[in-house]
């Protein structure tokens, strides 16, 4: 017979672990035979432990992960899988759904029968997370109530929490509408006002506003990854499409084509610029809110995760007084904030530096920005050959994407300007078989090229809940780490400052390959792109794959974090092409 585990006694751990003292358990637990409280609530009030500490202690001791609920962490709608009666006396809050296997807070994750009784309720694998029991308590009467309940939920919000300062877009006029009057008085404004303040408030870069058949899926991406907020009711879906429309000065009326707008916010005491884009979908429009706040900015090239040797590659590429400097890889990789970073690098009043880009994400000092805007013809070729009657000293090119900017590009890069610009490749050695794909001559582009740094982001292990832990044989051997069995890597395990994820933050790796003699020779000869891979490596360059390993050993992130981003191509050949990547990395 299988014996049910130990009920875990929050005051003896508290006591074992040495952070109350047995007179003051006593104490405590006295205080809540008068009080009726939960103990760890006590605990906390007294100021003895944190709610966060607690947690760790506890979870630490069961060997599990814990949290701290909190409005975005856990999906209101999961509770329906179980039903409130079963989670209050289960004592148990579904989180989040992947597949067939559901995240459940539970006050005693311990619990074999309660585990069984949640997986035959849902019909899935239950992944148990701690969490105290007046917190679980807490989140399923918030999440039993009416949808209607939503309104209450946002209304101590107050409208001038986000504060509309100007618009962006270069036409102001526009019809005010019966629907934006009654969208002003609602309980929409403060739900949008919440949604953004707390998307600014946990860094994250984009907010999607999506419709469903249920109820309006509203998700914030923090890291690179995508995170439930909140789900209003599917009534509301509307009055919140109307309500983002009108402060970026869209069009309310036109729901079948797409639209996009800007418009600048005053929140958290500064301004923050939003890029909205509406589209068309079967349930309804779906609105994206991309938010650019000069706080997440970093524009220090040592701040965005160069090693001491690629960031004095890419010094010396941006040091020549002309030629063509690339930057590659995929959308949200962080090309545009990298050349960012080199404007600021090199920046200068004697300099004539012009940008042209779509859109402009940032606003720079002493550098003229251009906007495109395809729409009235304003496009990347046109905008670059009037940029190059303009006397230019440094281009910026957003990003390459034809052959006439691309030949353009080259020639003016041959002529005594330095040009920026930006290519969607996977790695650094593709850059160049891509601009001979668009047709740039290999003899011109052997000559104008000063180098191409290819670039991914990886999220970073959170400092917070930092462990070590040993990667799977197959995870090894896949990073060309056989070698480093029973070596420790490090990982988050989760917790509230990193949302339970085990990431906080993202860092850049980069490939810098420097166009040396013997690599502009085998351009002008036209050789592909593995054999320039493959000579640069011989001269001691790193892939993405490698660069990320180095992070990876340095216990800036995962393994498995490096494997997912870095493209299978960057898999190491045979160690005769310049060494392995297990002695590189070592």
């Amino acid at each position: 017979m299988t014996l049910a585990p130990k009920k875990l006694r929050i005051g003896e751990v508290l006591v074992e672990e040495g952070v109350l003292s047995k007179a003051q358990l006593s104490s405590a637990l006295a205080e809540q035979k008068s009080t009726g409280k939960y103990l760890g609530e006590l605990v906390v009030e007294s100021g003895l432990v944190t709610k966060d500490e607690l947690v760790r202690i506890l979870a630490r001791r069961l060997s599990v992960k814990g949290c701290h609920l909190r409005p975005g962490l856990a999906d209101p709608s999961l509770l329906g899988l179980i039903g409130g009666e079963e989670a209050m006396r289960l004592k148990a809050l579904p989180m989040f759904k992947v597949r067939d296997r559901l995240t459940v807070a539970m006050a005693e994750p311990q619990s074999l029968p309660s585990i069984d009784r949640l997986r035959q309720l849902t019909g899935c694998n239950i992944r148990p997370v701690l969490a105290l029991e007046a917190n679980i308590i807490e989140f399923i009467k918030r999440y039993a109530g009416p949808e209607t309940d939503i309104d209450a939920f946002v209304a101590s919000l107050a409208e001038t929490d986000v504060e509309v300062v100007a618009n962006v877009a270069a036409d102001d006029d526009g019809p005010v509408t019966d629907l934006e009057k009654m969208v002003e008085d609602s309980p929409v404004v403060n739900l949008i006002n919440m949604v953004l303040l707390r998307s600014i408030r946990d860094s994250a870069s984009d907010i999607h506003i999506e419709p469903d058949k249920k109820a309006t899926r509203i998700r914030y991406r923090i890291d690179g990854a995508l995170r439930d907020l909140m789900k209003p009711p599917m009534g509301m879906h509307a009055s919140i499409v109307s309500r983002v429309k009108v402060i970026g000065k869209m069009d309310i009326a036109e729901k079948r084509l797409p639209q996009e707008g800007r418009v600048r916010i005053l929140a958290e005491g500064r301004e923050i610029d939003l890029r909205i884009s509406s589209m068309p979908t079967l349930m309804g429009e779906k609105l994206v809110m991309r938010i650019l706040d000069k706080a997440n900015l970093r524009i220090r090239l040592d701040e965005l995760g160069f090693r001491s040797e690629t960031l004095a590659a890419f010094h010396r590429i941006l040091r020549q007084p002309y030629g063509l400097v690339l930057v590659t890889g995929p959308t949200g990789s962080g090309k545009t904030t990298t050349l960012y970073s080199a404007l600021e690098l090199i920046r200068s009043p004697e300099l004539n530096i012009v940008t042209v880009e779509d859109p402009v994400e940032y606003q720079l000092d002493l550098i003229n920005q251009i906007q495109v805007q395809e729409s009235i013809g304003m496009t990347f070729l046109r905008a670059l050959r009037s940029v190059l009657r303009q006397d230019p000293d440094i281009i910026m090119i957003g990003e390459v994407r034809d052959e006439e900017t691309a030949r353009v590009a080259v020639r003016a890069a041959l002529t005594g300007h330095l040009v920026l610009a930006t290519l969607h490749t996977n790695d650094a050695s593709g850059a160049i078989a891509r601009l001979v794909d668009m047709d740039v001559e290999p003899y011109l582009l052997s000559s104008a090229l000063n180098g191409v740094v290819a670039q991914r982001l990886v999220r970073m292990a959170c400092t917070n809940c930092l462990t070590t832990y040993n990667p799977e044989e197959n995870v090894l051997a896949d990073a060309g780490l056989a070698d480093k069995a029973g070596r420790s890597f490090s990982r988050g395990a989760g917790c509230s400052q990193c949302h339970d994820s085990g990431f906080h933050h993202r860092l850049g790796i980069f490939e810098v390959m420097e166009a040396t003699p013997e690599l502009r020779r085998m351009i002008h000869k036209g050789a592909s792109s593995q054999e320039l891979c493959a000579q640069w490596r011989k001269q001691g360059g790193l892939t993405l794959r490698e660069e990320g390993l180095l992070v990876a050993l340095e216990g800036k992130t995962s393994l498995e974090e490096v494997l997912t981003v870095t493209h299978s191509k960057d898999e190491l050949v045979s160690a005769s092409v310049g060494g392995s990547p297990d002695q590189e990395a070592a």
